[in-house]
């Protein structure tokens, strides 16, 4: 969302622009214009003299003419353009692969590229397309250390553009080996390439190429670095190689730097008199070690080293970057871990001063620095949206930290607002805390209820991307169930059908939520919702879901189809129109390859269907289902025999008509002597065999 200043410019911006266009032009805007237009060609002809002495026939003159384009372009982007327009990239380069060029020249042009590269981001697409990259990989395999470091420094500042394609550095399988090699040459190429590395490791892939060439026994000895740069480089290439790589992890865990453990170094970087840089970063590089399990959640250095480095991170005296970062690195922390998720909720009032992140800056903000405000403003939204996380993390399991949020000063509202917000991350975040909170039963009947989330909730689902929907599926879901308020207005807003839609979706994910929300929706539901789910979802779509690949959405059909056939009205009903398909698909899954799981659902269908009135024929005309049920009775799996159990339990109850018709058939099929051996049962559910009186009477 734009804040109030931002809306202000852009408004003042847009009644310039029109001025421009309708306004006579004045005598003094020609005078300037014609003014620009002579010094623009001056410059042009500048930049034009700097290009025409590459190319001077003799070396000295091409040596000099490098020099002074040097010294133009420092500080000058216009400059810098020019040039690049003017054709001086493919020379340069030229000239610095040319055997026959001096070494001083090919380190002069270094340079030069290395200045045009910390341009604009178009300069360094221009840069990478007339393939400098190549170019100055080639460069490192000469031996002058001077000349390979101004050759580093300039992949370096195009390494961590953002439109450098990072894949780049992996082309040639001879750079990562090399690049190692060149580490122990002096202090700027260790910090060069550690710089590139931290910032090309995007990848499982990278992280594992960088691993089996050395990268932890290489840059290890870095952390003792007497430069900081270094030691800081260093420290970054470890956070990008541990994220969510059990490998490196579990080798960081037992490497020793100095007859120290890894994790103590770390632990002493997180330490106060370090600068906030460098204990942001160690505490992700133990968060990612502790959450590929190479250290426990319960050690020290996680508990009393990481975790309140990282709390006080969130504090209003840092930096919004800072106080961004040490959010959504706690977040990450403590995401699968309850006891981590107490502990920092007791730590400095945490959940207290996430509050702030709505407020900033203030009106009353100390901030001095008008670009720093500018900045701040432009990015407000990214401490929302680490707030959102954070309370998503420490709300996720615990019913008393969940009260303590939804307690903090407007911020139900506060979500409210984020789930309609601009930015997608901060919706995105907004609707991931919303579902943390959803799953408190006390917070579903009031919080959820007195502030409407539901409206904003569908209005999110309309048009969202596959991420969002997930997420905001997946709360649905729960304010779907029985005991949810929300429940009857949003069946009241008609959201069987978009739910019947998810069900079709590409993403497993998106099909288990849209029939995991069907199916509590179907839960104890009256009549007219059941058909009305029926006639939306289609049966030809509930048998595709009765077949998919996936064992989530095949799970959760069966519990909806279970649902469903619940009420012997509703069960007669649906397996009058219905019933055919349903014990086809019911006999396709006992007979197929599934879990446990699975077929004692399936079992638990039938049994529902044994208990309609009507419907319990289907079962007593179908001997090949009869003689599954049989099987599954005498299965080696309790939970199978007993599921079985219950659907000859319902089919042979004596105070329903028809029933000794039903029990002489079981007879002769041979379920007396099952139900014998199954009172004879060490398992004291099936040992009574759901009341020995109704059976021993067949």
């Amino acid at each position: 969302m734009a804040t109030h200043a931002e809306r202000l410019t852009s408004g003042e911006d847009r009644d310039n622009r029109s001025k421009s266009v309708t306004s006579p032009i004045t005598t003094d805007q020609s005078d300037h214009w014609k003014t620009s237009a002579i010094l623009l060609q001056e410059v042009t002809a500048t930049s034009r003299h700097y290009v025409d002495r590459l190319f001077d026939p003799d070396p000295q003159k091409v040596l000099q003419g490098v020099i002074d384009m040097k010294n133009a372009v420092i500080g000058n982007n216009k400059q810098k353009a020019n040039l690049i327009v003017l054709g001086a990239v493919p020379r340069l380069l030229y000239l610095l692969q040319q055997s026959s060029s001096s070494l001083e020249l090919r380190t002069e042009c270094a340079v030069v590229l290395g200045s045009l590269a910390m341009g604009t981001e178009n300069n360094i697409k221009s840069l990478v397309d007339c393939h400098i990259i190549p170019a100055l990989l080639q460069g490192l395999l000469y031996p002058d250390l001077v000349f390979i470091e101004a050759c580093l420094r300039c992949l370096r500042t195009v390494f961590i553009s953002p439109v450098t394609p990072v894949q780049l550095l992996y082309t040639d399988p001879t750079v990562i080996p090399h690049l190692m090699s060149l580490l122990s040459r002096s202090q700027r190429t260790q910090e060069y390439i550690t710089q590139i590395f931290s910032h090309c490791c995007k990848t499982p892939e990278h992280q594992t190429v960088l691993f089996n060439h050395g990268a932890i026994q290489n840059i290890a000895p870095l952390l003792t670095s007497p430069s900081y740069k270094v030691r800081m480089q260093a420290l970054k290439c470890f956070s990008v190689l541990a994220y969510e790589n059990t490998q490196v992890s579990m080798t960081l865990v037992n490497v020793l730097v100095d007859g120290e453990l890894l994790s103590q170094v770390f632990v002493r970087m997180m330490q106060r008199d370090q600068t906030i840089e460098m204990q942001l970063t160690a505490a992700k590089c133990l968060t990612y070690m502790c959450r590929a399990g190479s250290i426990r959640t319960d050690d020290s250095c996680v508990v009393l080293k990481t975790l309140p480095c990282l709390v006080r991170m969130c504090s209003k005296e840092h930096l919004l970057e800072e106080r961004v970062e040490g959010a959504e690195t706690l977040a990450y922390l403590m995401e699968p871990d309850v006891e981590l998720q107490r502990i920092a909720s007791t730590t400095d009032h945490l959940v207290a001063m996430l509050a702030d992140y709505f407020k900033y800056p203030s009106s009353v903000s100390a901030i001095t620095d008008i670009k720093r405000l500018d900045h701040d403003l432009k990015h407000a939204h990214e401490l929302r949206q680490a707030a959102f996380k954070l309370y998503a993390s420490l709300g996720s399991n615990d019913e008393d930290i969940r009260k303590k949020i939804t307690e903090t000063e407007n911020m139900m509202d506060r979500i409210v607002s984020g789930l309609s917000e601009s930015s997608i991350k901060v919706r995105l975040a907004a609707v991931r805390c919303l579902h943390s909170l959803s799953r408190s039963v006390q917070q579903l009947r009031t919080s959820f209820h007195d502030h409407a989330v539901w409206k904003p909730l569908m209005k999110l689902l309309q048009n969202a991307p596959d991420e969002v929907l997930v997420m905001a599926s997946s709360t649905l879901c729960n304010l779907l169930l029985e005991f949810s308020p929300s429940k009857e207005p949003i069946l009241e807003s008609g959201v069987i059908e978009l739910l019947c839609s998810l069900t079709q979706s590409d993403s497993p994910a998106l099909r288990v939520n849209g029939i995991w929300a069907l199916m509590n929706m179907a839960f104890q539901a009256d009549q007219k919702v059941k058909v009305e789910i029926v006639r939306c979802l289609g049966t030809e779509q509930l048998f595709r879901l009765l077949s998919d690949p996936d064992a989530n959405v095949l799970m959760k059909t069966l519990g909806l189809l279970r649902n469903l056939l619940s009420t012997r009205p509703h069960i007669d009903q649906i397996m009058s129109s219905h019933g055919k398909q349903i014990m086809q698909a019911v006999t396709l899954i006992l007979e197929a390859e599934h879990s446990t799981e699975v077929k004692e659902q399936t079992l638990c269908i039938l049994a529902n269907i044994a208990d309609g009135n009507t419907a319990k024929d289907l079962i007593m005309t179908n001997d090949d289902t009869l003689q599954k049920i049989k099987y599954y009775m005498g299965h080696s799996n309790v939970k199978l025999q007993l599921a079985a159990t219950f659907c000859i339990s319902n089919l042979i109850w004596n105070e329903e008509d028809g029933s000794q018709e039903r029990q002489d058939k079981l007879r002769e099929m041979g379920f007396v002597d099952i139900l014998h051996k199954l009172t004879q049962a060490s398992d004291a559910n099936l040992s009574d065999s759901q009341g020995r009186s109704e059976f021993f009477s067949f």
